[in-house]
């Protein structure tokens, strides 16, 4: 971004004057101040939580049109954000949620009202875009923009994400040339952000704020990419396939981002996410209503976790210090009973301790849990 504009800055006769010296000394500075502003924004997550004594998680609930917030630090839901009482109908389908790095805003998408909201830390709304059919959200802790993806309910939407200025909301679109854009991610170490087709092996990737993507083909049947999840210190992604029930292992490390393994876990990999060491991906298996917990230092399947209260597990996020992982479920099927004997299917969070993997506790939130997110200085999920 800065070197594009600082090559628009300069009449086309002067770019010659601009030396190899002169742009390794341009290059090393900007590479500088993304490490500065990763070091604040994860000062900033530390005196936010450290005054509030909150670290809040937000739970779409897409069949019942609300946000759970919990506190992370006891595990209690703390209130329940009802989007019906903004004016927004009961088919709406709130879908997934992104936080500020220092939790004094929140974003969640509603597939059906074609809307992104925006809240402050007080729940209160203070913000809305247009977008037709909204998926996936991911954040640029380093900047001021909101990528959107479409929703998977979407059959034919527009070959295009959004890009929101958060201040503002003001929204622009970015061309990814293939059908049903859904998975989505930011890479905040490598300066780019990843899309990929639910109707072909095609994934899309660019610098931040630019607008013309490369494209990356995959080899095999179509894997049907549902969400990735960036390492800590960018130097992987991984996506789950819906239809193989592969995931799949990106290598990020060259300007072209590699397939380099992948690992069968089934069960319609959906929402993953990494620990804040980087060493375990942790893979919510839609279809199985297990957990799968990679290691990922040698690229193995280090566990599979079941409890009843798994159930259609979609989401994932983990606490700052890495010590709990939140696995949202969605329960349609009503396979996970009320804990108060009641005959409701009510979506659900469980809490599984990220050292012994036992469940520590189980959080009913509104029908069809979704997706979910968490403050990170680091990689929006």
């Amino acid at each position: 971004r800065f070197r594009r504009s600082l090559y628009r800055s300069l009449p086309s006769e002067d770019h010659i004057a601009v030396t190899e010296e002169a742009m390794s000394k341009f290059i090393q500075w900007t590479r500088l101040y993304r490490r500065v502003s990763l070091v604040a924004a994860a000062w900033a997550l530390v005196q936010v939580t450290g005054v509030q004594g909150q670290e809040l998680l937000y739970v779409a609930s897409q069949e019942e049109v609300t946000v759970a917030v919990i506190d992370m630090s006891t595990n209690q839901l703390i209130e329940t954000v009802d989007l019906k009482e903004f004016g927004y109908s009961e088919t709406a389908k709130a879908h997934h949620t992104a936080v500020e790095p220092d939790g004094s805003h929140w974003y969640v998408s509603l597939i059906a009202a074609g809307k992104i909201l925006k809240f402050d830390r007080d729940n209160h709304l203070v913000g809305e875009t247009a977008f037709e059919t909204p998926g996936m959200l991911s954040l640029d802790p380093e900047s001021d923009l909101l990528y959107v993806g479409r929703s998977m309910a979407a059959v034919n939407p527009p070959q295009r994400i959004g890009v929101i200025h958060r201040p503002s909301m003001e929204l622009q679109e970015v061309d990814v040339f293939f059908p049903r854009p859904h998975a989505l991610t930011v890479d905040t170490r490598g300066n780019r952000f990843f899309s990929a087709s639910l109707g072909q092996n095609s994934v899309a990737y660019a610098s931040l704020g630019e607008e013309d993507v490369d494209l990356l083909g995959l080899d095999g049947m179509n894997h049907m990419l549902v969400q990735f999840a960036v390492s800590p210190d960018g130097n992987w992604m991984v996506g789950g396939g819906q239809m193989t029930g592969d995931l799949l292992i990106f290598d990020l490390n060259g300007e072209v981002p590699e397939v380099v393994n992948s690992i069968e876990v089934g069960g319609q990999p959906w929402h993953p996410s990494f620990t804040p060491n980087g060493h375990f991906v942790w893979i919510p298996n839609q279809a199985k209503n297990t957990v799968t917990v990679v290691d990922t230092r040698s690229w193995t399947i280090s566990n599979v976790i079941t409890h009843p209260a798994l159930a259609e597990p979609h989401g994932s996020a983990v606490s700052s210090d890495g010590s709990t992982i939140y696995i949202s479920g969605r329960n349609v099927a009503g396979t996970y009973r009320p804990a108060d004997g009641g005959d409701g299917r009510p979506g659900t969070v469980v809490a599984i301790d990220a050292r012994t993997h036992e469940v520590v506790a189980v959080i009913e939130v509104g029908r069809y849990a979704a997706g979910m997110s968490a403050p990170s200085p680091l990689v929006g999920h």
